[in-house]
Order: C-alpha cells, then sequence, then structure tokens
C-alpha cells in the first residue's frame, strides 16, 4: 500500500477544509443578514442540528472511529477490505433507513430536548416542520461518512474533503434563489438540507468508484467482523452520545434567552473556521496512519506522526485562540452586523466567541490524542472520560446559568474540552513511548506560547490604533485586514526569531516520502 504523508495530507484536507468554512461562513454571513437573530433563525438552527447531531456518532464519529482503523488494518494486510466496507455500508444504511423514519415521527419530542424554552413559542412549530423537512439528511451524510472513511484509508483525500464545500455552495445558491424570487427564506434553507445530502452522496459515490471501489446496495447481513465492528464501535456510540449530550444542554440553556441559540451559532461558526482546518484535519489523517502504523510494527514512525500532528496543531491553534479571544468584538462587530444583525447580537456573539476560542487549543488536542486509543482499538476509555466532561459540562452550565445566562453554555464547553484533553493525555501514557512526547516538542512548546502572547500584545494595540477605521462603514474590511495581518505578521516575526518553529521542517516533511 502506498504510505500516507502525514503533513502533506494534513495539509491537503486542512486547505479544502478552509475553502469550505470560508464558503460555510459566507453562508451564515448571509442567513444572518436576512435573518439576523430572529425567531425564524433560532428555529431553524435548532432543526438543522438535529441530523448533525447525531451524524456525529452514527457516522463521523463513532462508527468511523471504529470502523477506519479496522478497514485501514485489512489494506495494510491485503485481506479483503473491500467486503467488510460493503457490509458495513449496508448494515449502516439499514439502521439509518429505519432511524430516520422514527426520527422524522418523533420531530416534536426531538425540538423540546434541543430547546424546551421555544415550548409555547412560535419558534416550536417552525423548528418541528424545518426539522421534518431535514432530518433525512442523516441518512445521506452518515453514507457520505463511511465512503469518505474509504477514500481516507486509501490516502485520497481531496474528494472527500470537497463534500462541505459543495453543501455550502448549494446554501448560498438556494438563499439567493429565495431572496430573487420571493420564497420563505426558512422553508427553502429546510428543503435545501436533505438536497444537499442527496448531492453529497451521489458525488462520493462517485468518487469511491472513481477510485477503484465499487459500492453496490444490498440486504444488511450480520458477519464476523461486522460483529467486531459492533462491539468496537458500541462504546464509542455511547461516547458520541455523551458529547451531544453537551451539546444538548447548552442549547437547552441558549433556549431560555431570546436570540441566545443563534448568537452561539454564529460564534460557533467562527471558532469553528480554526478547528476544522487544522483539528479536524488532523484527526481525519492521523486515525488511518497511525492504525496501519500499528499493524506494520512501526512503533517510531507512529510516534513521530503523533509528535509532529501535535506540533502542527498547536502551531496553527494557540494563536488562533489567542486572537478569538483577544479581537472577538471587531471580528464579530465587522464580519457580522449587518441587516437584521444589530449591535446588542454584537455583543453577546463575541462574548461567546470569547469563551469558545479559550477552549480552541483543547479542542484541537481531542483530534490529536483520540487516534492513539480508536488505532488501538481502545473505544471504552473515551467513553468513560467522555462521561466524566459530560458532568463538569452539565454542572458548569445548569449551576452558572443564573449568574452568567446563555454565556455559562460556551463556558461549559470550554472548561470540560480541557478536563477531556487532561484525561486522553493521561490515560495515553500507559501506551509507552510511542504515545510520548519528543524533545523537539517538548523544547518547542513552551516557546509557541510565548509567541502566541506576544502576537495577542500587538492585536491589542493594533486594535486601540484601528479603531476609527474599524467603525467606519465604507473602511472597516481594510481595518479588519491590517488587524488580522498586524496579528499574522507579528506571530511569525517572533515565532521565527525564539525558534518556536521553522517553516522549513513542514516544506521538507511535504517534499519527503516515506
Amino acid at each position: 500500500m502506498k504510505p500516507i504523508r502525514l503533513i502533506r495530507s494534513i495539509v491537503t484536507v486542512g486547505g479544502w477544509t478552509l475553502l469550505s468554512r470560508g464558503v460555510g461562513f459566507a453562508r451564515d454571513v448571509m442567513m444572518a443578514a436576512y435573518l439576523g437573530a430572529g425567531p425564524v433563525a433560532e428555529a431553524f438552527l435548532i432543526a438543522f442540528s438535529l441530523p448533525n447531531m447525531f451524524r456525529r456518532f452514527f457516522a463521523e464519529g463513532a462508527f468511523n472511529m471504529a470502523f477506519v482503523p479496522m478497514f485501514a488494518k485489512k489494506l495494510e494486510g491485503g485481506e479483503d477490505a473491500a467486503k467488510f466496507a460493503r457490509d458495513a455500508f449496508s448494515g449502516l444504511a439499514g439502521v439509518l433507513v429505519l432511524f430516520t423514519l422514527l426520527g422524522t415521527l418523533a420531530m416534536p419530542w426531538l425540538v423540546w430536548i434541543m430547546a424546551s424554552g421555544f415550548a409555547n413559542d412560535a419558534r416550536f412549530d417552525m423548528a418541528v416542520t424545518f426539522g421534518r423537512i431535514s432530518f433525512s439528511y442523516i441518512l445521506f451524510i452518515s453514507l457520505v461518512a463511511l465512503l469518505s472513511g474509504v477514500l481516507n484509508a486509501f490516502g485520497r483525500f481531496t474528494e472527500a474533503s470537497f463534500v462541505p464545500v459543495l453543501m455550502n455552495l448549494m446554501f448560498i445558491a438556494a438563499m439567493l434563489m429565495a431572496d430573487h424570487w420571493g420564497w420563505d427564506m426558512g422553508l427553502t434553507l429546510a428543503w435545501t438540507v436533505p438536497v444537499t445530502g442527496v448531492a453529497q452522496l451521489a458525488f462520493t459515490w462517485i468518487s469511491a468508484h472513481r477510485a477503484g471501489f465499487h459500492m453496490g446496495l444490498a440486504l444488511p447481513h450480520m458477519t464476523p467482523d461486522l460483529k467486531r465492528l459492533a462491539r468496537i464501535a458500541a462504546p464509542a456510540v455511547l461516547a458520541g452520545g455523551v458529547v451531544q449530550i453537551n451539546l444538548v444542554v447548552g442549547r437547552q440553556v441558549a433556549s431560555f434567552t431570546e436570540g441566545a441559540v443563534a448568537w452561539l451559532s454564529y460564534a460557533d461558526r467562527l471558532y469553528q473556521l480554526p478547528l476544522g482546518v487544522v483539528g479536524i484535519a488532523i484527526g481525519t489523517v492521523l486515525l488511518p496512519d497511525l492504525s496501519r502504523r500499528l499493524r506494520a510494527g512501526d512503533l517510531e514512525g507512529g510516534r513521530s506522526s503523533f509528535n509532529r500532528g501535535a506540533e502542527f496543531a498547536l502551531m496553527l491553534t494557540l494563536p488562533a485562540a489567542v486572537a478569538l479571544v483577544v479581537i472577538a468584538l471587531p471580528l464579530i462587530e465587522v464580519l457580522f452586523q449587518r441587516g437584521a444583525f444589530g449591535p446588542d447580537d454584537t455583543a453577546n456573539t463575541a462574548l461567546a466567541l470569547a469563551a469558545y476560542g479559550a477552549g480552541l487549543p483543547a479542542f484541537v488536542l481531542h483530534k490529536v490524542l483520540q487516534p492513539l486509543y480508536y488505532a488501538r482499538e481502545d473505544t471504552r476509555r473515551p467513553f468513560i472520560y467522555a462521561m466524566v466532561a459530560m458532568l463538569v459540562n452539565a454542572g458548569f452550565a445548569v449551576g452558572l446559568m443564573p449568574v452568567l445566562g446563555f454565556f455559562a453554555a460556551a463556558l461549559a464547553t470550554t472548561v470540560s474540552a480541557w478536563v477531556m484533553v487532561w484525561q486522553l493525555w493521561r490515560g495515553a501514557r500507559g501506551m509507552g513511548d510511542a504515545a510520548r512526547f519528543d524533545a523537539r516538542f517538548r523544547s518547542r512548546l513552551p516557546r509557541i506560547i510565548m509567541a502566541s502572547v506576544g502576537m495577542g500584545v500587538v492585536l491589542w494595540l493594533a486594535w486601540l490604533m484601528l479603531g476609527t477605521l474599524l467603525g467606519s462603514p465604507g473602511w472597516r474590511y481594510l481595518g479588519l485586514a491590517l488587524l488580522v495581518g498586524s496579528g499574522i505578521v507579528s506571530y511569525f516575526a517572533i515565532g521565527g526569531l525564539i525558534g518556536a518553529f521553522r517553516l522549513g521542517d513542514f516544506a521538507s516533511a511535504l517534499r519527503r516520502k516515506r
């Protein structure tokens, strides 16, 4: 099998994810302009969150965390990986068809679980309607995730990474058409969800076929490999469920403050940009790479992949986290404040963004540390750790809600994320040298932190100097570009000066064949 080039693959996935998040951000800016933080926006965001919530443990989360290592090891060992994937596809499709039907029928109950603050409110009926229209997305996107896992195991990351770009482009086109022809914007967005799911599945299916992987539909039947997959996936499914409970707690807390669901959603979109570009890219590449190295007995190569992935992640996400905290207000003001999105929405969204920003390195480290467990088919301990993090999240969110209001939900998410990282790191110490940080990582981490703090000081001073420009309607985009540019230049200047990183290390990794 052709080896996976770690950093090159991360850059490939990260580049496509950056494009996807950029287009997705444009989608959210348009949605904020058309709907603001009003009832239609909140109802749609709750409805859209339901299939996305369930997909994270049906496919992208739990199922793929169990499926990808098994599939990658079969590829490395020359076993019949294609048959295993076809059986898994048929089995997952059968479960999802039934789940989609049940979820659509139970939509009022699901909406109440997500946002009981909508009860006896027009938002509740709208959310139920939008949810029934869009819930079938769970079927399509989960099958897309499985096919993407197959492509990733083959080292083909470009096709799978384009899928989210396609979805966001279709949303933008739908909103433009709704505005032009006077369609109901809420219903247009709801109907766009399943349409994008069909398009994404068709694209991924064709991509897998072109890669030489021919997927056929068949009646699901239990095989020894699927039984083993189910045993491995079960704790991961439970862990995924725990993570989703955290999201439900946050939505519940937010639903009791008018506009808060939208504020948290818009803040989430902005911090998801660096998280997706770095964290998801690293997690996507690292899991099949570690799995194949373990099968081949390459422990030293596995340690190198783990350390370079962690180093690359923190090199990019620590400065991003500092920036999201320091300049949260001008970011939201320039990017979102227009049309139905007013100054109060800006202030509250910026507050949530700063809280999420403080947790950004933790969210990314999840993606670096979790593959250490899943590559070893250990899904039990991440489940236990997720349970502890869930209790922390619920305690902070519910306990501090009377004092902090909706902000408690964002703060609880960040605190529980750091608790999860501490548990994953502590648990990995028993895996030996393959899961330990090497001398290069330990030397560079303090310097990356120093460079990030220095950049934060520069950003704060630049914000003070550019305040007039940022507040001018005609010049605010230039002001924001100068502000962000000052942060980027100062970070790389300080980091290069104190030896936090050398860009040549990553450039050589792109060229090196393993």
